[in-house]
């Protein structure tokens, strides 16, 4: 008979045989990654398994989860879902681990399941190579032997003997010995791969090294365009602080020099142009404000730039598009499409363009370099396609873009809004002389009034600074005499059409949030 002693020596052995199988699961995940990492760096750089699984998360994510990492962690959305796999991982690993152990041999077969699934992700992205499994491939070999490996150094719970065994415990030692350093190698083999991938792979230096010519023609910034007001948003957005919303998992990395863009379908000739072709056409400048669609009422993103860039139109006229179509979809290097209506395009009133700079040096690599394409009047997700690779000249009826079957609209020309800046809800504001000031945009048509009420007291016009154009945001300020309490403050703006600000409050999807902004100013 056992006594107490010898039932909770085996229970405590119990526990750490199954800690250390889970951990034996985890290690041979590590070794997975690593070692598929590693092949990816030498047969095909856009293949490591972690990232092609995470972009195949954002293609399908529904849209309320996409509306609510946007909203809750910005820019910082992607960095949330590589965490949040990387615990998926873990999780399921320790899983496979512990089942490995107790039911040989689950734990292979949920890796192997694993591998499958992430060679799957792999071979189905947009530019996949015929080498693009192989770094899963190998990596699934190589996990599957240290879990073996691991699994057979731990007490085997079936079978004759498993109770003596357990009773007994196991080589400690060797074990760990044997995790430690795969563990190790893993991490050392496996980081470093990445960071060569990303530095060998990286474009900085040449964007850096670029040499843009002169453009044609410059934008007049008018006196009066800015105004000196504490807290309001400046005239042009800097580049590091210009919102940044898009599928890409990571910054697709593109040299100039090997870039070209395809303009096919219904077109009277196939054309493909090079960097340095598209660059000979001529460079003009613009100033564009640009809004993304999942921008809530008072939200912070959008953002007004001075754009380098060519006419759309001028590129897509080499193509000869039929006049039938009324669609061209953009394609990006990674994949992501974007549907603008032809008319958009063509329009000799409307500056749509294939951008190359922002704000006075080449595009950022987050931001499309080495060309995007920025249409005024419509929301990014149906115009802005960055790392621009194709445009295919179609009609709406026979193709779609990325995000019209995930319940966005075809088609979504941007909204009539306006948005106060400061004082902010979450500061307080001094007694005494003060400003309320934010900004209003109505691409294409232009703001030509901007009203504020207090206290749900009278609509009020309040100052506007000088439009750059019809297609930017302007600045608006008015002062106040601030008194101690709580007020509440709402905004709307009109447009050059007579068009007032849609009241009505309405989500970001299908087409753009609406409503005037309201919101609490303390002052104390």
């Amino acid at each position: 008979m056992r006594s107490k002693h010898q039932t909770g020596t085996n229970r405590t052995g119990r526990r750490l045989v199954v800690l250390a199988a889970a951990l034996a699961g985890i290690v041979s995940a590590a070794v997975f990654l690593a070692v598929a990492e590693l092949a990816a760096l030498l047969f095909a750089r856009g293949s490591s398994p972690l990232l092609t699984v995470g972009s195949f998360v954002i293609d399908i994510v529904p849209r309320w989860a996409k509306e609510f990492a946007i909203e809750a962690f910005g820019s910082n959305d992607k960095i949330f879902l590589l965490v949040s796999l990387g615990v998926a991982v873990v999780i399921a690993a320790a899983v496979a681990g512990v089942l490995q152990q107790v039911r040989p041999p689950l734990g292979v077969v949920i890796l192997v399941a694993a591998g499958v699934f992430a060679g799957a992700t792999t071979v189905t992205r947009a530019g996949a190579t015929p080498l693009a499994v192989v770094p899963v491939i190998l990596g699934l070999a190589a996990g599957v032997t240290i879990l073996i490996l691991l699994s057979r150094r731990l007490p085997n719970r079936r079978g004759a003997g498993a109770e003596a065994r357990e009773r007994d415990g196991f080589d400690r030692r060797g074990f760990f010995r044997v995790a430690g350093i795969a563990a190790v190698g893993a991490v050392v083999v496996g980081v470093g791969a990445r960071i060569i991938n990303v530095t060998t792979s990286s474009i900085t230096a040449v964007r850096d090294a670029l040499k843009l010519p002169a453009p044609k023609s410059t934008v007049t910034i008018p006196d009066g365009a800015e105004v000196d007001v504490d807290g309001i948003s400046p005239l042009f957005t800097p580049n590091d602080k210009f919102y940044r919303v898009d599928t890409a998992l990571t910054v697709p990395t593109i040299d100039p020099g090997t870039w070209s863009l395809t303009i096919d379908g219904m077109v009277g000739e196939q054309v493909q142009i090079s960097f340095d072709e598209l660059l000979a056409m001529g460079l003009d400048e613009y100033v564009i404000t640009m809004t993304c669609v999942s921008n809530e009422v008072g939200g912070s993103l959008l953002g007004n730039a001075k754009w380098l860039g060519i006419p759309v139109r001028d590129v897509l006229k080499r193509a000869m598009p039929d006049s039938k179509a009324d669609m061209v979809l953009s394609t990006s290097v990674d994949g992501f499409t974007a549907s603008t209506p032809l008319e958009s395009l063509t329009d000799p009133n409307l500056d749509a363009i294939l951008a190359v700079a922002m704000n006075g040096e080449p595009l950022p690599l987050e931001h499309g370099f080495p060309v995007r394409m920025v249409v005024p009047g419509l929301y990014g997700y149906v115009s802005a396609t960055k790392w621009l690779t194709k445009l295919t000249v179609t009609t709406f009826d026979k193709d779609e873009a990325y995000w019209t079957p995930r319940g966005y609209d075809a088609k979504a020309p941007i909204k009539l809004s306006s948005r106060i800046d400061t004082p902010r809800i979450d500061k307080q504001v001094t007694p005494g002389p003060a400003k309320i000031a934010g900004v209003a945009w109505a691409q294409t048509v232009g703001v030509a009034k901007v009203e504020v009420s207090i206290d749900n007291g009278d609509w009020q016009s309040v100052n506007l600074s000088t439009a750059i154009n019809d297609d930017t945001w302007v600045q608006w300020w008015m002062d106040w005499e601030a008194t101690a309490g709580t007020h509440y403050v709402a905004v709307r703006a009109t447009d050059k059409a007579g068009n007032l600000q849609i009241e009505e409050q309405a989500p970001i999807a299908p087409n753009g949030s609406s409503g005037w902004q309201r919101t609490l100013v303390r002052v104390g």
